[in-house]
This record gives C-alpha cells, structure tokens and sequence, in this order.
C-alpha cells in the first residue's frame, strides 16, 4: 500500500504494457479471420475493456468485465480442459479449439479464456469491487444483444442470441427469445457473480 501511495499507480506498467500487446496482436488477426461481429462476443468485449480497465486503474470496468465473464469463462475453462484431458466434450464453448482446420497459432490466441479471468479477480482485488458494476453491465447487455441479434450471421450465433445449442432455437419467436435471453443475463449470470463478488471482496 505504501508504495501505491509513493507511485500512485495500483497496477505495475510492465503489466499494462503486456497486455495492450497482446490484445494490439489480436484485435487485427480477429478482424481479418472473424469478422467485426465476432467483437460483439462479451469474452471479446471484456478483453478489450481490460486494457482500459488497466490503464485508467478503473474498480467499475474490471467490475464489470468481471461480472460480464466471470462465469460463462468458467464454463469456457470447464469444456476447455475437460476435453483437453479425457477427449470428451462438456459443451461447445470450446470446441473450436480442436478443430484442425484452424492454424494452432489461431487457436493459441484464444489462451486469453484461461488467464483473462484470474486477471480480471486480480485487479478487483487490487483495485476494490464496484457494486454499480451489476447495473452497468446489464445496461450494456441490453444495448449488445440486440446489436448481436440484428447484425451477425446466425450461424455464428454470437452471446447465442439465436440459441442456446448450435442449431437455431424454433420453439419460440425469435424476438421472444431474445427478450428472454436480456433478462436472463443480468439475473442468471451477473447477478450470482456480483453476490459472490460483493461478498469475497466488500
């Protein structure tokens, strides 16, 4: 704490620096392989929010982005090394991290679903936990979802605004659907995280 106070930076610059690179990397690769609707994912979102987290040394953007991720990234994390380990699927988050049609060095870049999440508890430990971070984030889901739902392909199936599977969802209209998806973010996922957030860290 003393040294925060000499530096008044909570965050180390080799950190901030590291990062941004990394990201600076990967913004371009997606863009050319994915397109710009793959942006409007809210793994990329939070991605691209913690270099602004970091450098702003922000408690409300690592709140968010870590309310926003914290545990669709565990799920991630789950399929990721579950499948890695015995071969077997548990969903398909992370199915496209086997498919060799893929360059690895593509598929490497997606590394940032493992430490992306341990950064982000990180900095909510260093820099305290925002609780208007729960209200904030579900005012950008209900701004991004319905952006995902009008301008990307449904075969990409982006925050799976067209299902919750990789086929199409027919059981309901799909504006219904959508409707129900905005409320289920804010309370099945980020509500649950900020309890659990608000409670680890005060």
């Amino acid at each position: 704490m003393q040294l925060m106070e000499i530096t008044g930076e909570a965050i180390p610059f080799w950190l901030k620096a590291t990062y941004t690179a990394y990201v600076a990397i990967l913004l371009p690769v997606y863009f050319r392989k994915y397109g710009p609707g793959n942006f409007l994912w809210f793994s990329d979102i939070a991605l691209i929010g913690t270099v602004a987290a970091l450098w702003l040394e922000s408690p409300l953007l690592a709140s968010m982005m870590l309310v926003a991720i914290l545990l669709p990234e565990l799920l991630w994390n789950i399929s990721f090394f579950a499948r890695l380990l015995t071969g077997r699927p548990v969903s398909g988050l992370a199915d496209y991290m086997f498919e060799k049609n893929l360059p690895l060095w593509l598929r490497a870049l997606s590394i940032f679903h493992v430490f992306l999440p341990v950064l982000l508890l990180w900095l909510v430990y260093r820099l305290g936990y925002d609780s208007n971070a729960l209200f904030i984030q579900a005012c950008v889901a209900w701004v991004v979802l319905p952006l995902t739902y009008w301008l990307t392909d449904p075969a990409e199936n982006v925050n799976w605004v067209h299902g919750t599977t990789g086929k199409k969802q027919t059981r309901m209209p799909p504006l219904l659907y959508l409707a129900l998806l905005m409320l289920a973010f804010p309370l099945l996922i980020y509500a649950p995280t900020h309890l659990l957030l608000r409670a680890v860290f005060g």
